[in-house]
C-alpha cells in the first residue's frame, strides 16, 4: 500500500472511531470516507481490501488477541461478499451503502463483541437488500451466521403490510430469546441509522425517533448497553426536544470551556488511594446530553454547580477493591449517606454492577463517585455483547477474558445472564397477542416499565424461588408470571405470611405464597378470573390473559361471585348422646364434670375445672376467655384431667375456617364435614372482606381423634387457607 493510501486509510479509520464517541457523521466528509472505504485513495484496491475493513480486524483483535487467522479470514470473507453485493447501492445521503454494515460492525466490535456477531453484522441488510439468499449465507458463513442475519432481516411490507414493523420486532424477539446477539446487531444498526437521519424528511425522522425511545432504548437498558443506550437517548432527545437539547448543550459547553472542579476532587482521591495502598484508576466520566437534562429536572433548576457535569469513575481489580475504596472514600470524605447504593452485593437486573456514592471534599465540593472492577466496567458499557457466545459450552466470553486478564472472574451474578427473565416473559406472553396492534400496545407498555423488583415465591409454605417483575406489579401480575394462563385459577396471596387482596401492590424482597384452586381443570365450566383484575394488572401477559379469558366468558367469573356471602342457617344437629361414662375427672367427692360450651375441650387439650352451679365442675380450656374471668374473679380452680385410657362418647368442638370467597364454598365446606362422619351443630358465616371470608363450625366429634383429621380435610378445600379452633363466634352457652 502506498504511503498516501496509508495515510487515506488511517484518516478513515480515525473517523470510525470518532463517530462511535457520539460525533455526528453529517459533520464529516462521508462521500471521502465511502470512496476510502470501497478503494482506497487511488480510486482502485491494488490486490488489498480497504483501510476501514483493516482497522475493523485492528479493532478486533485489541478486544480479542486471541482471535486467529481464520476468524479473521471469515470477517475479510465477509467484508468481501457484503461490498459486492450492495455494490451499486446508495444510502439517501448519497454514500456508498458498504458505509452502514462497516459503520455496524465496528460499534460492535468496539464494545467487544466476537467474530461470530461481526461477521453476521456486516451481512445483516444483504439477504434484505441484495440477491444474496440465506441458504448462501449458511453454506458460507455456518448456522449461527444465519441465524443471526436471518433475526435481523425485515420482514416484507407487501406481505405483511402496516404489521410489518411491529411483526419485525416479533420476529427479532423471538430470536433474541434463542441468540440475544440479534438484538445487539439491532441496536448497533438503529444507532448509525439515527446517527445520519438528518438525511430523512422531519416527519420520518420524528417516527423513527419515537420507535427508537418506546422499543430500541427500553431494550438497549435491559441488555445493559449502555453505551448504545447514553447515546441513542442524545440522538432522540435533539429530534423530539430540540429546543431543551440545544439549551442543554449549551450549558454543557459552557462548563466544559471552565476550569473542571471534579479534577481537583479526583486528584484528591487518587492521593487517598495511593496512601493506602490500592490501586486504582480514578477517571472523570462527563454526563451525556439527557443525563445533564434529567438531573436538572430532578432537582428542579435551570442551572447545574461545576461538578454536576460529571461523575468520579474508581476502576479497580478485585471485588473486595471496591468496598476497600468505598472505605477511604467515607472516611477522607464526607459521605452523602443518601446516595449510597450496592448495586455489586445486589445487582441490578441487566447484568449492571457499581457502587455508587457522594461525598463532600474540604471545600464543600459534593462529587457523585461510581466504584467498579475493569470487569464490571466493561459489562456495564457493554451489557450482553461483553458476554460473547451465548451457545459456548464452557462460561459466557466476556468471564472467561475477564479471568484472563485478572479483572476479578468470581462469576456472573445471573447463572444464565443471555437469558435474562424479562426476556422469558416477554416471549411467554407475546405468543398470546392475538394481533399485530396488541402486540405493539403491550411490548411499549412492557418496556416502559423502567425498574424491576424481586419476589421470593412460595409454594406451601417452603421458599421455592425468586421472580423478577416491573415495578408497580401486583399479586395478580405475579399469578400470571408463575403459572400462566392457569393464573386464571388464583384464589388469593400470602404476602410476608399474611393474606393479602390479589390488588396488592408487591415491593422489593416481598415474600409471596399464591393460593391457587387446585380443582381447576377438573369441572366442566371452570371459574375464572373477575374483570376487576384488570384494574390491578399492570404487566401486558397478565392484561392478555385476563382479555382473552372474559372474552370467551361474556359477563366474566364476576356474575357467579356474590358480593357478600349470606350468613348460612345451622345445618341440622346430629343431636348429643349422654355419655356413657365421663371422659374428664376431677378430685371432687360425687362432683358431676361437664365439658364447657364455650370453647369446647378435647383430649388433649389442657384444661382446668370451675364449680358452677349445682356443684358440677365446667371443664375450661386453659386460656378460655369465660374461665379466666371466673379467675379474675376469686373463683377457685379446681384441678381436672382427662379419663385415661381412650374415651367413647361425643365431643363437641370449635373450628374457624379462613378462606377466599368463592361460589359453593360453604357447599364444599359442609360437604367434606360430613364425609368424615361428623355432624354440624351450628355453622355461621361472616361476610366477606377484600375477598376474605371466615366460617364458624361447631361439630359434635365421636372420638377426640377425630378432631385432626376433620382440619386436615378442611385444609383441603380449594380456597380454605387456615383453619384452627376458635371460641364460638355466634353462640356460647351458659355453662
Amino acid at each position: 500500500m502506498s504511503a498516501d493510501n496509508a495515510v487515506n486509510a488511517e484518516n478513515a479509520a480515525d473517523i470510525f472511531r470518532r463517530g462511535l464517541r457520539r460525533i455526528d457523521l453529517r459533520r464529516i466528509d462521508l462521500r471521502r470516507l465511502s470512496r476510502v472505504a470501497l478503494l482506497g485513495s487511488n480510486g482502485h484496491s491494488r490486490g488489498r481490501l480497504p483501510g476501514a475493513i483493516e482497522h475493523l480486524i485492528k479493532v478486533h483483535r485489541t478486544r480479542h488477541p486471541e482471535a486467529g487467522r481464520d476468524e479473521v479470514e471469515t470477517l475479510r470473507r465477509a467484508y468481501v461478499l457484503a461490498e459486492s453485493s450492495h455494490r451499486g447501492q446508495t444510502r439517501k445521503s448519497g454514500e456508498p451503502y458498504i458505509t452502514h454494515p462497516l459503520a455496524v460492525t465496528l460499534i460492535l466490535a468496539e464494545l467487544g463483541a466476537e467474530t461470530t456477531t461481526l461477521t453476521a453484522s456486516l451481512l445483516h441488510d444483504t439477504v434484505e437488500d441484495t440477491e444474496v439468499t440465506l441458504d448462501q449465507v449458511r453454506l458460507g458463513f455456518g448456522e449461527e451466521v444465519s441465524y443471526l442475519v436471518d433475526g435481523v432481516t425485515k420482514l416484507e411490507k407487501v406481505d405483511y403490510g402496516a404489521a410489518a414493523e411491529p411483526e419485525t420486532f416479533r420476529k427479532m424477539l423471538v430470536a433474541t430469546g434463542d441468540d440475544v446477539r440479534v438484538m445487539s446487531i439491532k441496536l448497533a444498526d438503529r444507532l448509525h441509522n439515527m446517527r445520519t437521519l438528518g438525511v430523512m424528511r422531519p416527519e420520518k425522522q420524528a417516527r423513527i425517533a419515537k420507535v427508537t425511545r418506546d422499543v430500541l432504548i427500553p431494550l438497549a437498558e435491559r441488555l445493559g448497553v449502555q453505551a448504545l443506550k447514553s447515546e441513542l437517548e442524545d440522538l432522540v432527545f435533539a429530534i423530539l426536544h430540540p429546543e431543551e437539547h440545544a439549551g442543554t448543550r449549551v450549558m454543557i459547553e459552557i462548563a466544559a470551556a471552565r476550569p473542571d472542579p471534579l479534577a481537583a476532587v479526583a486528584e484528591d482521591l487518587r492521593d487517598v488511594l495511593r496512601e493506602a495502598g490500592i490501586t486504582a484508576e480514578v477517571g472523570i466520566r462527563p454526563r451525556h446530553t439527557v443525563s445533564v437534562h434529567r438531573l436538572m429536572l430532578k432537582r428542579g433548576v435551570t442551572e447545574l454547580g461545576g461538578c454536576d457535569f460529571g461523575r468520579l469513575l474508581v476502576l479497580v481489580d478485585e471485588d473486595a477493591d471496591c468496598y476497600a475504596v468505598l472505605g477511604e472514600l467515607h472516611t477522607c470524605f464526607t459521605p452523602v449517606i443518601a446516595e449510597f447504593k450496592d448495586f455489586i452485593a445486589a445487582p441490578k437486573f441487566n447484568l449492571y454492577q457499581s457502587l455508587h456514592t457522594a461525598v463532600a471534599d474540604r471545600h464543600g465540593r459534593v462529587a457523585e463517585v461510581l466504584v467498579r472492577t475493569r470487569r464490571m466496567h466493561r459489562v456495564a458499557e457493554a451489557g450482553v455483547i461483553a458476554l460473547g457466545n451465548p451457545h459456548a459450552s464452557e462460561a459466557p466470553q466476556g468471564a472467561e477474558t475477564a479471568v484472563a486478564d485478572g479483572e476479578g472472574g468470581d462469576g456472573w451474578a445471573d447463572p444464565d445472564p443471555t437469558q435474562p427473565g424479562w426476556l422469558a416473559r416477554l416471549l411467554e406472553w407475546q405468543r398470546s397477542a392475538p394481533d399485530p396492534d396488541t402486540f405493539w400496545t403491550a411490548l411499549r407498555d412492557d418496556l416502559a416499565q423502567d425498574r424491576e423488583i424481586t419476589v421470593f415465591t412460595r409454594q406451601d409454605g417452603d421458599a421455592s424461588g425468586t421472580l423478577r417483575l416491573p415495578a408497580g406489579a401486583s399479586c395478580v401480575d405475579a399469578a400470571y408470571a408463575v403459572h400462566g394462563e392457569a393464573g386464571h385459577a388464583c384464589l388469593g396471596a400470602r404476602v410476608n405470611g399474611r393474606l393479602a387482596p390479589l390488588s396488592t401492590r408487591l415491593r422489593d424482597g416481598d415474600a409471596l405464597q399464591l393460593l391457587m384452586d387446585d380443582a381447576a381443570g377438573t369441572t366442566p365450566d371452570p371459574e375464572g378470573p373477575d374483570p376487576e383484575w384488570l384494574e390491578h394488572a399492570t404487566t401486558p401477559a397478565a392484561r392478555i390473559a385476563i382479555t382473552g379469558w372474559l372474552a370467551l366468558h361474556p359477563g366474566g367469573a364476576g356474575e357467579d361471585r356474590p358480593a357478600a356471602a349470606p350468613a348460612a342457617r345451622p345445618a341440622p344437629a346430629t343431636g348429643s348422646a349422654p355419655d356413657a361414662e365421663p371422659v374428664a375427672v376431677t378430685d371432687l367427692p360425687d362432683a358431676t364434670v361437664r365439658l364447657a360450651r364455650c370453647c369446647t375441650p378435647v383430649p388433649p387439650d389442657r384444661v382446668t375445672g370451675f364449680v358452677i352451679r349445682g356443684g358440677t365442675v365446667a371443664v375450661h380450656r386453659e386460656g378460655c376467655p369465660a374461665g379466666s374471668r371466673m379467675a379474675a374473679s376469686g373463683r377457685a380452680a379446681v384441678p381436672v384431667r382427662w379419663r385415661d385410657g381412650t374415651p367413647s362418647g361425643n365431643f363437641r368442638a370449635t373450628v374457624l375456617a379462613e378462606a377466599l370467597g368463592r361460589p359453593r364454598l360453604l357447599a364444599d365446606l359442609t360437604e367434606v364435614i360430613a364425609g368424615q362422619g361428623i355432624g354440624i351443630v351450628a355453622a355461621a358465616v361472616e361476610p366477606p372482606q377484600e375477598h376474605r371470608v371466615r366460617h364458624t363450625y361447631t361439630v359434635e366429634l365421636p372420638a377426640p381423634q377425630a378432631l385432626a383429621d376433620l382440619m386436615r380435610a378442611m385444609r383441603s378445600v380449594p380456597g380454605v387457607y387456615d383453619v384452627y379452633r376458635a371460641q364460638p363466634a355466634v353462640v356460647a352457652s351458659r355453662p
